[in-house]
C-alpha cells in the first residue's frame, strides 16, 4: 500500500516555466509533421532524426546528408558550424559514422531543447563561436482547423545575435537528400534502390519562396512511393546548389562544405540532368549581415508530399520490393485532396502564414498561461503528439483512422481499436469532427444487423486479423455508445446523433442480449476486452461501462425520439446500479464476483483493478454522471491509490513486459493487497500502463483526491526525462500510444469543465488555484479561455472564446 506522499507541496503545485533537454537527452525526439501526415522529429542536439514521412513508423530513420549548417564571417575568419550540438555517445558502427551522418564536421558544444507545444526551441551553446543561434520550429496546430493542422511541413526558424563588437556575414544553409523513393541506407551508408533513379532536384524561385523541389521522374503517381519534397528559404539574399558535386566516394559532402565554409555563399555546378542511379543532395543558403548587439531571423520550410499509403491496415505488405510482380493497392492521405506537389504545400503556408502561426501561438500561449502545475501542462501537450505520429491517418473522403501505436517500421495493433481509444480524450476536445469520423466508422460500418460491433474498424479499412478473436469487446462497444453521447453533447448536433442511432441502438441492444443474460443490469458471461482476454462473470470494468452506456443510451434514445428504448434503458440501468454495488462492493473497491477464480485463466477476482472505475471517470468526463454511490466510487478510487501507487519498483517482480522499474514510480494494473490473486492473473496485471495511470489519476482529482492525483501524473512524466524516455512518445503496446490521450482528462478534472453544446452552455468547477485560476477549455464549436480571481472578496469570473462560437 503506497501510504508515503513522495513529493513534497511545492514539488506538488510547481507552476514554473517547461524542463528543457541537454543534449545527453537522447531519447527526445520532438514531432514535427501535420495530422495524417507523417514526422520530422528535432533531437535535443537540434538535430534532424526520425523521418517519417512515408506513410509509415520509421524510429531512427536517418535521411543522409540532410540538416542545417551556419557559416560565420568577421572580416578575418570564417567559422562553419553544422547546426547541432556535438554527437554523443554511443559511437558504434561496423564502419564507424557513416558520412552521410556528417558526424566529422565541426558542431556547437551544447544544446538545450525546450517546448510548448507545437513550438520546440533549441538553444546552441559554444563561447568560442562569435553568434549566438536559436532555433523555433514548429508545425502549424489550430484546434478545430485540422486541415490547417494537417500540413505536410515544418517551419524553422533560425535567430541569430551578433554578441561581437564588430559586423559579422552570416549564412544558415540547409542541405537534403532527394527522398524521393527513399527506403533507407544499404551497406556502407549508400542510398541505391530500385525505387530511385530519375530523381530531379528543381531550383524554384516563387511565391515568396526560393528553394528546391525534389522529385522523381521514375515513379508514377500510382506507386507508393510516388511524392516530391522541398526545402526553401522566405529570405531574399539566397544562393542555392540544387544538386551536390557527382562524383565518387564523398567528394560530394567534401565539395559542398568547402564551398560553403569559403564565404557562406553556395555555386550552383550547372548540373541539369536527373540522378541516373542514386539520388543527389541540393542544398540553399539565406544570407545577412548582422551590426553588433542586432538579432536577424533565418526562415526555412521543409515540406512533403507522399499522397500513397498502402490501403491496408498491414503496412508490411508493400515490403517485398519493386519486383516482386504483386500490386499493391493504395488509398490516398487527406492532404492529396488540397495539393499536388511539396512546392504547393510551402506556398499554401506562405499564403496562410499569418493565420497559421497567430492561432498557432494564440493556442499555446493560452494553454501554457493556465494555472496548472507545469508537469501537468506537459502531460496534456506532450500527448498531443499521438494525433500527428504515425499511429493516426487521415484518407481523402475525412475518414480518421488510427492503430493503437506503432511499431518500430509499421503501425501496431490496427482498426480504430474502441477498447483502447476508450480511453482517448484529447480527439475530441481538440478535433471534434475527426473524432465524430471515428463513431461513424463503429455505427456505420463495424456494427452488424445483430448490433455486434468489430472492435477493430476492418469493414471501412481492408487488413487481417492480428489474431483469432471473434467476439465483441464489452469495454469498447459500451464505450462507443458513450462517446457518441459525448461527440453529441460536445457538438450540439442532434441530426448527426440521430443518424447514428440506429446503430447505437444495436450495439446496446446487443449488449444488454449478450452481456446481461438475466436482466438485473450486471454483466455476466464472457466479455473480451481490452486486456486482450476474456473476463467472465460480473466484474467492474465492463460493469460500471455498461451501466454508463445505458444512462448514455436513456439520453440519446430521448434526443432521437426513442422514448419506448429509452425508458428500458433507464430501467435496467437503475436496476443495474444497485445490484452491481450490491454484487461486487467489498467494502473497499469493486471486486470481480467469482465462485472459483483459477476456473477460467486470466482473472482478477477480488484484486483492485486500476480500471475498476474507467467508466465512471468517463461519466464524469461527458456530463453522465455517477454510476454508483458517491461514497463508494470515493473510497475505491482512493484505494486504487493506496494500493496500487508504488514508489519504488526494485523488489517488483513481473514476468510481463517491463514500462517502470528501478527507483521509478508507477501505478500497476492490479494488486492483491488482501491476498486471493490467482494462479495465473490476467495479463497484462504486473504492468504500468500511462493511459491507466491519466485516468486514475483525473479521477481522483475529480472525486476531491487532488494531490493523490497529481503525484500520479508527475510520476508519469519523471519517467519521460529524455533520457529514458522520449518526453513525447509514450509507449504501450506500441509508440506514441492511443491510450495516453486520457492525459487530457486531467485538464477537465482540474478546471472541472462541464458543457451541453444541445444548449450552449459551459460550465467550470476549479478544483485547484480556486482564488486566480485560468485554463484552457474546449467543445465542439469553440475555444478559449476562462479565468476566476478573487477580488475585493468577490469571485470574478469570465469566459472568453478565442476561436469559434458558443
Amino acid at each position: 500500500m503506497s501510504s508515503v506522499k513522495p513529493f513534497s507541496k511545492d514539488e506538488l503545485h510547481d507552476y514554473g516555466p517547461q524542463r528543457s533537454y541537454g543534449r545527453e537527452a537522447t531519447e527526445a525526439a520532438f514531432l514535427l509533421g501535420g495530422i495524417g501526415t507523417g514526422n520530422i522529429s528535432v533531437g535535443s542536439r537540434g538535430n534532424l532524426r526520425d523521418w517519417e514521412i512515408w506513410n509509415r513508423s520509421a524510429k531512427g530513420q536517418k535521411l543522409p546528408y540532410s540538416f542545417f549548417a551556419v557559416s560565420v564571417n568577421d572580416g578575418s575568419n570564417v567559422m562553419t558550424r553544422v547546426l547541432e550540438s556535438q554527437v554523443t555517445p554511443p559511437f558504434k558502427g561496423s564502419h564507424g559514422l557513416h558520412p552521410g551522418s556528417v558526424s566529422g564536421l565541426p558542431r556547437f558544444k551544447d544544446s538545450r531543447l525546450s517546448s510548448e507545444y507545437p513550438f520546440v526551441k533549441v538553444e546552441f551553446l559554444d563561447d568560442g563561436y562569435p553568434v549566438q543561434v536559436e532555433l523555433e520550429a514548429y508545425t502549424p496546430f489550430i484546434p478545430h482547423e485540422p486541415d490547417d493542422s494537417g500540413l505536410p511541413l515544418a517551419v524553422f526558424k533560425y535567430t541569430v545575435e551578433n554578441t561581437g563588437d564588430k559586423p559579422v556575414d552570416v549564412s544558415i544553409a540547409g542541405s537534403m537528400l532527394n527522398a524521393v523513393g527513399f527506403t533507407g541506407e544499404a551497406d556502407f551508408g549508400w542510398v541505391t534502390h530500385d525505387y530511385y533513379g530519375q530523381n530531379v532536384n528543381s531550383l524554384v524561385n516563387q511565391d515568396g519562396l526560393n528553394g528546391i523541389h525534389y522529385s522523381s521522374n521514375k515513379l508514377d503517381d500510382s506507386s507508393l512511393f510516388h511524392g516530391s519534397h522541398v526545402i526553401a528559404t522566405i529570405e531574399s539574399d539566397v544562393t542555392v546548389k540544387p544538386y551536390w558535386h557527382r562524383s565518387r566516394w564523398w567528394d560530394n559532402l567534401r565539395e559542398f562544405w568547402d564551398d560553403f565554409s569559403k564565404d557562406g555563399r553556395l555555386t550552383d555546378l550547372g548540373y541539369t540532368e536527373p540522378s541516373k542511379i542514386k539520388p543527389d543532395a541540393g542544398s540553399v543558403a539565406a544570407s545577412k549581415s548582422i551590426n553588433p548587439g542586432e538579432k536577424k531571423d533565418f526562415t526555412f520550410i521543409i515540406a512533403w508530399y507522399f499522397p500513397n499509403r498502402l490501403k491496408n491496415w498491414d503496412q508490411r505488405k508493400g515490403d517485398c520490393g519493386s519486383d516482386c510482380g504483386c500490386h499493391q493497392e493504395v488509398a490516398k492521405n487527406r492532404y492529396s485532396v488540397r495539393f499536388s506537389n511539396a512546392w504547393d504545400v510551402a506556398k499554401y503556408y506562405m499564403d496562410k502564414r499569418e493565420h497559421l502561426e497567430k492561432f498557432s501561438r494564440k493556442f499555446s500561449k493560452t494553454l501554457y498561461e493556465s494555472t496548472l502545475p507545469s508537469y501537468v501542462l506537459d502531460a496534456v501537450a506532450s500527448n498531443i503528439t499521438v494525433l500527428r505520429s504515425n499511429t493516426c491517418f487521415w484518407l481523402e473522403d475525412g475518414s480518421f483512422f488510427g492503430y493503437e501505436g506503432c511499431f518500430d517500421d509499421a503501425g501496431c495493433c490496427s482498426g480504430n481499436c474502441t477498447h483502447v481509444w476508450n480511453y482517448a480524450q484529447t480527439l475530441a476536445f481538440l478535433f471534434p469532427s475527426l473524432e465524430r469520423s471515428m463513431r461513424e466508422t463503429e455505427f456505420l460500418h463495424e456494427t452488424d444487423e445483430d448490433g455486434k460491433m468489430s472492435f477493430r474498424a476492418f469493414n471501412a479499412f481492408p487488413g487481417p486479423i492480428s489474431w483469432d478473436v471473434v467476439e465483441a469487446a464489452s469495454d469498447g462497444q459500451c464505450g462507443s455508445v458513450m462517446r457518441l453521447y459525448r461527440e453529441w453533447k460536445l457538438s450540439g448536433k442532434t441530426e448527426w446523433m440521430t443518424g447514428l442511432w440506429p446503430g447505437a441502438k444495436r450495439a446496446l441492444d446487443y449488449a444488454c442480449e449478450v452481456w446481461d443474460h438475466n436482466g438485473d443490469g450486471v454483466t455476466e458471461g464472457k466479455q473480451h476486452n481490452t486486456y486482450d482476454i476474456t473476463f467472465y462473470g460480473p466484474n467492474p470494468l465492463s460493469g460500471i461501462l455498461f451501466l454508463a452506456a445505458l444512462k448514455s443510451g436513456y439520453m440519446l434514445g430521448e434526443a432521437a425520439g426513442d422514448h419506448e428504448s429509452a425508458e428500458k434503458y433507464l430501467s435496467l440501468y437503475e436496476k443495474g446500479r444497485v445490484n452491481l454495488d450490491k454484487t461486487l462492493w467489498n467494502g473497499e473497491y469493486y471486486v470481480q464476483n467469482l465462485e472459483d477464480v483459477n476456473e477460467h485463466k486470466y482473472q482478477h477476482g477480488v484484486g483492485c483493478l486500476s480500471d475498476q472505475l474507467l467508466g465512471q471517470i468517463n461519466s464524469h468526463l461527458m456530463g453522465v454522471g455517477y454510476m454508483l454511490p458517491p461514497e463508494h466510487v470515493r473510497d475505491a478510487v482512493l484505494s486504487v491509490y493506496k494500493h496500487n501507487f508504488k514508489t519504488d519498483f526494485n523488489d517488483h517482480d513481473n514476468t510481463q513486459r517491463t514500462y517502470v522499474l528501478n527507483d521509478e514510480m508507477g501505478l500497476l494494473a492490479c494488486t492483491w493487497p488482501n491476498g486471493g490473486r490467482p494462479d495465473y492473473p490476467f495479463v497484462y496485471s504486473h504492468e504500468v500502463w500511462p493511459g491507466i495511470e491519466y485516468h486514475v489519476a483525473a479521477h481522483l482529482i475529480w472525486e476531491g483526491h487532488v494531490d493523490e492525483g497529481l503525484t500520479i501524473v508527475k510520476a508519469v512524466r519523471d519517467r519521460q526525462d529524455g533520457v529514458k524516455r522520449s518526453p513525447w512518445n509514450e509507449v504501450e503496446c506500441g509508440h506514441h500510444y492511443s491510450r495516453s490521450m486520457a492525459s487530457w482528462g486531467v485538464l477537465l478534472s482540474l478546471s472541472g469543465f462541464k458543457f451541453d453544446m444541445t444548449k450552449s452552455e459551459v460550465e467550470f468547477a476549479p478544483r485547484i488555484n480556486k482564488e486566480d485560476f485560468s485554463s484552457f477549455w474546449s467543445t465542439g464549436t469553440a475555444w478559449g479561455v476562462y479565468t476566476q480571481k478573487l477580488v475585493d472578496g468577490k469571485l470574478v469570473k469570465e469566459t472568453k472564446v478565442l476561436h469559434g462560437s458558443l
